[in-house]
This record gives structure tokens, sequence and C-alpha cells, in this order.
């Protein structure tokens, strides 16, 4: 299973290749991202992302089944609400 594999410090990004954030670690069905990353009215926050978006696996990166720019519309915040 992919989430076995998902460690903290890995690079996630997306199905193009763009970061999207670094694992802090994962949280139940959610990866947790790094809040050092996070920025503009979110930072300081963690964000999550659902390991239902994890296409696989790939050495130390996480790559998503959708682009960078869409991923980052599918973070979540700690309440498991969208980001705005």
């Amino acid at each position: 299973m992919t989430q076995q594999n998902i460690k903290a410090n890995m690079e996630v990004i997306g199905a193009d290749g763009v970061h999207v954030g670094t694992v802090d670690h994962v949280e139940g069905d959610r990866i947790k991202l790094k809040k050092s990353e996070s920025d503009g009215f979110h930072k300081g926050h963690h964000h999550y992302i659902e390991l239902g978006f994890v296409a696989g696996v790939e050495g130390s990166k996480v790559r998503l089944s959708a682009n960078a720019a869409i991923a980052v519309t599918l973070e979540e915040e700690k309440s498991g609400k969208p980001v705005d």
C-alpha cells in the first residue's frame, strides 16, 4: 500500500512534476504537509491532502493524480474544509 511508503520530508509533486509541498507525516487518510511551506492568508497552518489523490510514490517523491495547480485547490486545513 502506498500509505506505508509515504515518509516525513518526502516531496509532494503534482502529476505535472511541480512541487506542491513537503510531507510532515500521514495522519489518518490524509497527508499532513509542513506548515513552513504554506503562504499567503494560510501561512503558518498545516495543510492536508487526501491519500485518494496519491497516484504513487517514486523514490523520495509522492506523486499526485492532479497537476500542482489543481492539487493546491484540493488542500484542506485541519478542519477538513478545503482551503479558500
